[in-house]
Order: structure tokens, then sequence, then C-alpha cells
């Protein structure tokens, strides 16, 4: 063990850094679902900035340090209150707000979102394909591209909820296609791995494995 260690011991040096890079400082998640069409695709892969909200002991999830806040708007990894899965939905309600939802469209703080349709597409929910509208969102000083299914059942609205200290509520871009805050319940702050950069690399890995090179280096932060 000790002739493997000597020998490998620059190989070994750079897989011990790799891994406290990944762990505290930066990280890559490729998009498996479709949850956040039509602004992230399946076979996307993320750029996650694990320093937006705390410092972390390396190859730990343990905080040393507060360094941000989630905003509204903003596209966070978490892992989910429910199973600990890692996932990645948009942040849109913040501690201390009043949200919810009536027939899809959203309100946080008594003020209702505006939607502008952009157009529309054929998605596939499901195994099926179906109609999908995209619209911009306006809502509490955000902008997003999100898109709805009217054909898909889906849970449409909730009653108003006051988020407490120490939680958001996150949904899914495709919001009619997405297990988010609606399925999952709010997030705690502890559960949150960073914020969403930019689109690394891209491949339609579910058609032909091309890559979709006008993806790549694709900001993810609200213009």
């Amino acid at each position: 063990m000790k002739n493997f260690v000597r020998a490998n011991k620059g190989f070994l040096m750079f897989l011990l850094l790799f891994g406290v890079f990944r762990s505290a400082v930066a990280d890559w998640s490729p998009i498996p679902s479709g949850s956040m069409r039509p602004n992230l695709l399946e076979g996307d892969v993320v750029l996650i900035n694990r320093m937006a909200f705390d410092l972390k002991i390396p190859l730990t999830q343990h905080s040393v340090a507060h360094l941000g806040e989630p905003a509204r708007g903003d596209m966070v990894v978490f892992h989910s209150p429910q199973d600990d899965i890692r996932l990645i939905k948009r942040v849109l309600a913040l501690p201390g707000d009043l949200v919810e939802m009536r027939g899809d469209r959203l309100f946080v703080n008594g003020e209702g979102a505006s939607y502008a349709v952009l157009g529309e597409a054929r998605e596939r929910s499901r195994g099926t394909l179906v109609d999908a509208v995209r619209l911009e969102e306006q809502v509490a000083g955000t902008r997003q591209r999100i898109q709805v299914l009217p054909g898909v059942a889906a849970p449409r609205s909730f009653a108003p909820l006051r988020v407490p200290a120490g939680q958001y509520l996150m949904l899914g871009d495709n919001r009619n296609d997405s297990a988010d805050s609606r399925v999952i319940g709010l997030v705690p702050r502890e559960k949150l791995i960073g914020r969403a950069e930019r689109v690394l690399v891209s491949a339609a890995y579910q058609e032909d494995w091309m890559p979709r090179l006008d993806r790549f280096g694709m900001s993810l932060r609200a213009p």
C-alpha cells in the first residue's frame, strides 16, 4: 500500500484537491428531467456556485459561515427535504413571504403575477406529447420564462402560505410537470447546495447525442 501511495501520490493529491473543490467551491450537475423546461433541457450540465450561500468544510455538508442568501428568481440546487435527492428549482418565495397559487397564477405578498404569451410548443410529459404554452412571468420583481401544460392533470392551486424563517418555496419552470414545493414541501436553508450559474455544456442525449453548441456557457442569471 505504501508503495502504491508513493508511486501515485501526484494523482492521489489531484483527486483530493478535486474532491475539495467540488464539495466546497464549485460543482456541476446534469439535468435529467424536463421540470425546468423551457430554460433547462435534459442533457444540460449546469455549473453550481457552492459558495453562493455558505462556506462549508470540504467533503462535508457542515457550514462554518453564511456567505449570502438566495434571491427570489434564483435557480438553486438543493437536497430534497423528502428523500435527499439533489434537485434544481427556482426560488419564488422567501422567508416571511405570503404566497399562493390560483389556477396556475402565482401570488406573492398579494401581488398577482402577470403573464405574456411567448409561444406554443409540443412537449413530452410522462411519456406523451402534449401541448405547452410558454409564458413570461413577472411577479414581485422577478421575470422568468415558464411553461404550462393545459391538458395535463397537475396541482394548479394552493392556499395562502406564510413562508417560515429559514425556508424557501421552490417551483419548477415547467409548472405542470415538476415535483417541487407543492409536492416535497418548503426547503430548509440547510438543504441548499448552491446557486446554478450557467450551462457548461449540453447534448441531446435523448435523441442523437449531438452537442447543443448554442447552449454552451449560457447564463442562468436573470437579465
